[in-house]
Order: structure tokens, then sequence, then C-alpha cells
């Protein structure tokens, strides 16, 4: 799944620019032209944000109306003979303002809540959808541990958290949110739709529309031939997709990869274009982050299924679990789709039962939703990928942990996307935690800084 949504918005880094005499933020703020028919919105905060699909990317100034991306791309504004901003200028394209309005939704992401950053704990409202809740005061956790995530977040110690919802021990015991996000909001999952890719396969071979995970799957698509033409692509199963090691030259994470997300999302078949890489290993024997890889095992479950993804997930993964359709979006779609790349949009709550499903063995109130051995499997080792040990879709990532113990590498499991998206399952403590952040592209991540200093030490103290 592509990581970055714009060509304007490719990963920004804020710097502080001296002087009193520059022109004030605000004079920027507005709705501007974008690439391919959409619109971004400028937003005066600390710092200027650009918003482009509900994710923003600071800029840094550098200049009176000039500013830069993190690789000291210019981005200058230009003003009309009343001095007004009409538009910015990038890559010697002028960009018209169209409206000096912006939504609130945007207007919201520049400050974590308003008020005065005063947080307070309150226990998470029982709804009737099948998850507990609790006090957080009754588990090893305690309101310190709540009071110091929530003050952390208000004073942006770790930014741009959206929500955080800890499940331990049966009950969610925290949950709040941040920048407008709300309960009944959606959130974009970016890479974590891997994982719910994943569970769908694992749905489909219960069912019998598919075999097995080590069948392999070109019989399953309806191509002639491909090109690189190699006896081994033949060879390739449906959990070496998963497992991200097919062997093809798919490699997000290497610029000289003929199969890197930027390429492979340009092109009019995710699928076939996946499937046309030269093959550069033996499958199964080496794992690279290839996300041209989900596109191939959607569209396995479609055919094998004869059901568009989205209804499949609905009927077989969502409908169990009491997500009703009007819950999610899904605009699943591989082709040349650089708007929403096919991920999924979800409501946090909705994430969590996700993670208490696998933590559960696949059970949700008594129903076997997806096979144990299926979500065995899909938590265990299967390949390592950027140094990593991964499952299906599924990431195994250890963090550094200081307890009264000493440090200790403490394992999870984790579906996670590009900007904070997490849903972590450690069976050992009985904890499910789930964030949603926009830290779009850059680095680091306040999610894993949270759980490593503040919920497991308390955990493991």
């Amino acid at each position: 799944m592509r990581l970055i949504l714009s060509s304007f918005v490719a990963v920004l880094l804020t710097v502080a620019v001296r002087g009193s005499n520059l022109p004030p933020l605000k004079d920027f703020q507005g709705t501007y032209e974008s690439d391919n028919g959409q619109t971004l919105e400028i937003v005066a905060g600390k710092q200027l944000l650009a918003v482009v699909d509900e994710a923003k990317y600071p800029l840094k100034r550098t200049g009176e109306d000039s500013f830069a991306t993190v690789g000291n791309e210019s981005v200058a504004f230009l003003r009309d003979a009343s001095r007004q901003v009409k538009g910015y200028e990038y890559h010697h394209r002028l960009y018209l303002r169209v409206s000096w309005h912006v939504s609130a939704a945007s207007e919201d992401l520049a400050h974590p809540r308003h008020g005065d950053g005063t947080y307070h704990y309150s226990i998470p409202t029982q709804l009737d959808d099948g998850i507990a809740v609790g006090d957080i005061a009754d588990t090893p956790l305690g309101r310190k541990v709540a009071n110091e995530i929530g003050a952390g977040i208000l004073s942006e110690k770790w930014p741009d958290v959206h929500s955080v919802l800890l499940y331990l021990g049966g009950k969610l015991v925290l949950e709040e949110y941040f920048y407008g996000y709300t309960r009944e909001r959606t959130h974009q999952l970016r890479s974590a739709t891997k994982s719910i890719v994943s569970a769908l396969a694992g749905i489909a071979i219960t069912r019998g529309a598919l075999a097995r995970a080590d069948e392999p799957v070109l019989h399953h698509l309806a191509y002639r031939s491909y090109a690189h033409p190699d006896p081994r692509k033949a060879q390739i199963t449906l959990g070496q997709f998963l497992s991200m090691s097919s062997g093809l030259d798919c490699n997000d994470h290497s610029a000289s990869s003929p199969g890197r997300e930027t390429v492979i999302d340009k092109q009019p078949d995710w699928v076939k274009a996946t499937l046309d890489l030269p093959m550069i290993n033996d499958p199964g024997r080496v794992g690279y982050y290839c996300s041209g890889g989900v596109a191939v095992v959607g569209r396995v479950v479609e055919n094998a299924t004869h059901t568009y993804l989205p209804d499949f997930a609905q009927a077989n993964l969502f409908s169990p679990l009491g997500i009703a359709r009007t819950d999610w979006a899904w605009n699943y779609d591989l082709t040349n789709n650089d708007k929403e790349f096919s991920q999924i949009h979800l409501r946090p709550r909705d994430m969590l039962k996700l993670g208490i499903l696998y933590a559960q063995g696949g059970q949700w109130k008594g129903k076997q939703v997806i096979s144990s051995a299926w979500v065995k499997a899909s938590l265990s080792r299967e390949s390592t990928v950027d140094g990593t040990e991964y499952g299906y879709f599924w990431w195994h990532p250890w963090l550094l942990v200081n307890t009264s113990r000493g440090e200790q590498h403490v394992f999870l499991h984790a579906a996670q996307g590009n900007g904070g998206q997490k849903i972590y399952v450690v069976p050992e403590s009985r904890l499910v935690a789930v964030f949603t952040a926009g830290a779009y592209n850059l680095g680091g991540s306040p999610p894993n800084k949270i759980m490593a200093s503040v919920i497991l030490p308390a955990l493991l103290h």
C-alpha cells in the first residue's frame, strides 16, 4: 500500500525561522489545487500544515513567503496585487488557492485537544458492541499510567496520536481520542490493512474456496503469460505471498527495486505488474517488504470466492464481530487508484475487536470466526522482513523495556501501518492495545515509545 499520498506532501520537517516581521501563518491558510484534480488544505497552527486525506504534513519556513520540504524542495507562496496569497508554486507549477476555508476536521489536526491541556481519566463507555469495560485503577496499570499517557499526548511529548485503547484482562480500561477524532469516526489503517486481507485468506481456506497456505496460486488468476518468464513463478504459494517471501524483485524499501510500491501503484493492474516482475530468489528463501503481494492475495481470494473482497469481509469477518457495513469504508481497487491505495478505514473499537479476535485464537463470543490454526500460523515466524520476524501479514517485533529486573526484549504481535496505526497483541500480559496516529512518513513511532516506556514497564515491574 503506497505510503505517500501526493507528490506535494512527501515527508516534511518542521523548523523555526526567527524574525518578528514575517507574515503570520494565517496568511497562507485555505484550500488549494493539488495534483490529479484533488485539493489540499493549508492549516496554520504552531507551524504551517499541509493536509491531504486527513493526513497532515508540517512545512518548514525558509523565508517571508517561502517554505520547503524535508528534501529542501521549494514551496513558494505567491501574492496578488492586493498582497493576498493567491497560490503556491512547486516544481515550477502554480497551484491556485480556491478557498479561504478549511474544514473543522483539518483545523483540529493542529492541536491535540481544545481546552487547557489538562488530562482527566474517565472509564470507557459501556456500549452494546460486545466489548466489556472497566476501570484502569483495578488493573496493574493504574490511573497513573492513564494520566501519564494522556498528559504526554496533550503536551505533544508523543505527537499526533489520534487514539489509544487498552484492553487488559478482558476489559477495555482506557479509550481516549485526540486531534478531533471520536469513537464513531473511522481512521485510515494504511498497511495495517494487510492483516485484514490475511484474515480473509484464512477464512477462504476454512470455507474450502482455497486449499491451503502452501498451495501455488497462479492457477487462481486469469493471466495467460507474464513478463520475465520463470518456472519458479508457478511454484509461489499463497503463504509465500503472505509472508513476503515470493522471490519476486519486489521491495518497497529499495529505491532500485522495479516492484517497489511507488512503481506498482502507477500500473493499470497491480496484480499483473507484481507477477510480471523478475524472480531474484527461490520462493520462500528471502523476505522483502512487498506491498504488491497483498494485491495478489486479495485478487486470489476474490477469484476463489467469486466475491468482491469488501463484500466477503463484511459477510465473513465484520458481521460476525458485530461491525455494520456502514461502520467502515474500503475503496478496494487494484488499479492506479492513487488516492486510497486500497486501504481500509475502521473505527478504533473495531480495530480492537480484530485484536481481541486474534488474542482469543480466532474466537468471538464463542464463535470460531477464523480458524485457530490460521491465527497461530499468522502470528508465527514465516519469514524475516527488514530484520523483524514476520508471519502472514502480521509482524512479530520486540521492544526494549526497562523493568525492575533490568532491560528485557518484549515480543509482541502487531498489525501496523504508516503513521502509527497499530494493533498490538501481547498474550503474556493479556493485553491488546490499539493506536491510531498521524505521524505519516516522519519516522519513529510514538505508539512504540508509549508501549516501551509506560505500558509494558507497568505490566512487567
